[in-house]
């Protein structure tokens, strides 16, 4: 039976599979030795905000969270580190008791604690996580697991480390013998992570447990007679355990399962110590010390067989370029290097282009100064006109053709992943690192872009934070005031304060937007040079929001601003705002249109404040605090009309209201501090 699920509501997506939401999402597991890589592959997956324990009266601690895979969502754990499944006890007991009962209790168990180990179910698919580069150390536990009669899936972690050392392993003969797929990935730089969990939800919809894994036939013989054993219906219903695994841990002499069988078994449990004491007369050692060098012999002749070694192992130029962008530490390296290429572009070659499209039509129409009302109105028409030219031509898409071919080359995917740390500690997934870097050119196509997130709490979220994010027009402004009366560090420390801004936001809005959002699988696709036809279509999509939305505003804005001046209005608006421009920032009451003026486009504030105060030397009039102060204002108010129109769209009128609000509180109340700090820097040092 199909089954509909709506990811957009102008877009049903039919199904003909079962699709795991909500209460009903598949329960995986994350298992492994202690440094396999399994907290790393979880911490890439997992939400910005996750849940933490310790099993139950132990030390152990374990992590969970949902995480989203396309239209399905599991619920991940992950477990403590974990070497055997035989002879546990004390914390690594309770465990192995997750994996046999979850939050149930057999009745073997109910005498003990009444909380079970963790509150939740059992997994339904055990992701068995293997340090590819020590893999010999990691079969005997795949062998162990392939009894507990769960779907395994095994990721192959730490490739690149066991491709370092020389190390090639055959992954289709090593999936074959153990009868479980094996996936490689290198979870540090999210490699082959969309594939591991894709080979999860295929093993839930269709599980197959690993192949059997029988002992030795000298060990098989001893197995089959302790089964005789205990093979009776009411033994099986109490340990609620696969037989062969109650079977094989009892030949191994587990004193956990050994001393429940003596206590609710009394009648069997003499059987079985006959039994071994017969097969330690018998077997040249004892039968516990048996049984485990049979399955370290069946572990390492199943790691020979899958092993070789390369004496000079070859590094690709995909490898030299993942050294770059996904590591640990050089990866934020790489990544800072791209975004001081996109700031060139918009401070550098955008100013270029500036000087060769809009500014010469506004320079061809700056001796027109109509003084009819019809004048004016075509004035503003102009005015609107160019002022749509200045955003698109210069800025808008010069910047997302070069972000859409940083998508397509794969780069942009790795910046994503590396940055997804600092943007969990504001609440939000690396993913959203594209639309924040569009920012820097244009609100407008980055809040559109926000669209793409799928946790609607995630794109509410930052599409108030990309407000903040310092447009080309705001930096336009702040270089222009800032560069000349502030100088370098200056705005240096105008962009860092921008940062914090948003760093602080993002951790208090966690607050107004507490829901958990499911985690995101980050694709890590492979390089690739960029194709014409979809970088045009793509830059297409992304920008065309400008021409339906952001161009009618434009317009009509101007010709509404137009006619006030016209009118004689600015005196109105200067009185009306001198609450804010006076009494609060200290400043001229002049200022008040020009900061009116901002909500309709940014850059016209820099434009209006020298028609304002009559001069182009702005510090004559106002002084360095000013200055600072007003820059502050600028930098934070309210998002420019055609930012709210997008905004209204992508995430409601509530939202976009509420956006306006915060603006405004920000940047007052930042404003207004840094005011009062630079004048006690000044009365200080005076």
């Amino acid at each position: 039976m199909s089954k509909q699920v709506f990811s957009d509501p102008s877009s049903p997506i039919t199904l003909h599979h079962h699709v795991y939401r909500g209460d009903d999402r598949l329960r995986v597991a994350l298992v492994g030795h202690p440094n396999s890589g399994k907290s790393t592959i979880f911490h890439a997956v997992a939400s910005t905000r996750y849940r933490t324990g310790k099993l139950s009266g132990t030390h152990k601690p374990y992590a969970e969270c949902p995480v989203q895979i396309g239209v399905d969502e599991i619920h991940l754990v992950d477990l403590p580190g974990l070497s055997s499944l035989r002879g546990l006890t004390g914390d690594d007991l309770e465990a192995l008791k997750y994996l046999l009962w979850g939050d149930a209790r057999p009745l073997i168990s109910r005498h003990e604690r009444s909380e079970p180990p963790a509150p939740f179910p059992r997994p339904d698919v055990l992701v068995q996580v293997i340090d590819a580069s020590a893999l010999q150390q990691s079969l005997e536990l795949s062998l162990e697991l392939s009894e507990l009669g769960l779907p395994v899936v095994i990721a192959l972690n730490m490739m690149d480390e066991a491709h370092r050392k020389g190390i090639e392993i055959d992954i289709h003969t090593l999936s074959e013998k153990l009868g479980a797929p094996v996936i490689p990935t290198v979870a540090l730089k999210g490699h082959g992570l969309e594939k591991l969990f894709e080979r999860v939800l295929q093993s839930g919809r269709d599980p197959v447990c690993p192949l059997p894994q029988p002992p030795s036939p000298h060990i098989q013989q001893w197995a089959n007679r302790l089964h005789k054993e205990i093979d009776r219906p009411d033994i099986q219903q109490a340990f609620s355990i696969p037989a062969n695994m109650l079977t094989m841990n009892l030949l191994e002499h587990d004193n956990y399962l050994r001393s429940e069988i003596k206590h609710h078994f009394p009648d069997v449990a003499p059987g079985i110590h006959a039994l071994r004491e017969q097969a330690d007369r018998v077997l040249p050692r004892t039968l516990s010390e048996e049984v485990k060098a049979d399955r370290h012999h069946r572990a390492m002749s199943l790691f020979h067989a899958v092993v070789h070694n390369v004496h000079k192992p070859k590094i690709s130029w995909e490898d030299r370029m993942d050294m770059l962008f996904l590591h640990p530490h050089w990866g934020l390296v790489g990544s800072l290097a791209v975004f001081a290429a996109v700031l060139f572009m918009v401070f550098e070659v955008s100013t270029g282009l500036d000087a060769i499209s809009s500014a010469k039509l506004a320079a061809m129409i700056s001796a027109w100064q109509p003084d009819t009302a019809t004048g004016v109105v075509g004035r503003a028409i102009a005015d609107g006109l160019i002022g749509l030219i200045g955003i698109v031509v210069p800025y808008m898409l010069p910047l997302v053709l070069m972000l859409v071919a940083l998508e397509e080359s794969g780069i942009m995917h790795r910046i994503a992943f590396v940055v997804d740390r600092f943007f969990h500690t504001i609440g939000l997934h690396g993913r959203v690192a594209v639309p924040f870097l569009l920012g820097l050119g244009c609100n407008v196509p980055a809040i559109a872009a926000t669209r793409g997130l799928t946790s609607g709490r995630d794109r509410v979220v930052a599409s108030l934070l990309i407000t903040f994010v310092p447009c080309s027009a705001r930096s336009a402004v702040v270089l222009a005031l800032g560069a000349k009366y502030l100088g370098a560090t200056g705005v240096f420390l105008l962009f860092i304060l921008s940062l914090l801004v948003i760093a602080l936001l993002g951790r208090l809005l966690s607050h107004r937007y507490p829901e958990i959002s499911p985690g995101l699988i980050q694709e890590i696709p492979s390089y690739a040079w960029p194709k014409v036809r979809p970088l045009l279509s793509s830059t297409w999509q992304r920008t065309r929001d400008i021409v339906t939305i952001v161009l009618p505003l434009l317009v009509g804005g101007s010709i509404v601003l137009a006619l006030l001046q016209f009118m004689g209005g600015d005196l109105v608006i200067n009185t009306a705002l001198a609450p804010v421009t006076t009494w609060t920032l200290g400043l001229p009451m002049v200022l008040g249109v020009p900061i009116l003026f901002g909500i309709l486009r940014k850059e016209l504030s820099l434009v209006m404040i020298y028609q304002a105060l009559g001069t182009f030397e702005v510090g004559q009039v106002l002084d360095w605090i000013q200055i600072s102060t007003f820059l502050v204002f600028l930098l934070f108010y309210i998002p420019c009309i055609s930012t709210f129109a997008v905004m209204v769209k992508v995430i409601g009128r509530k939202d976009a209201l509420f956006s306006v609000v915060l603006s405004i509180g920000v940047a007052l109340i930042v404003a207004l501090a840094v005011r009062f700090f630079l004048t006690g820097i000044s009365l200080f040092s005076s």
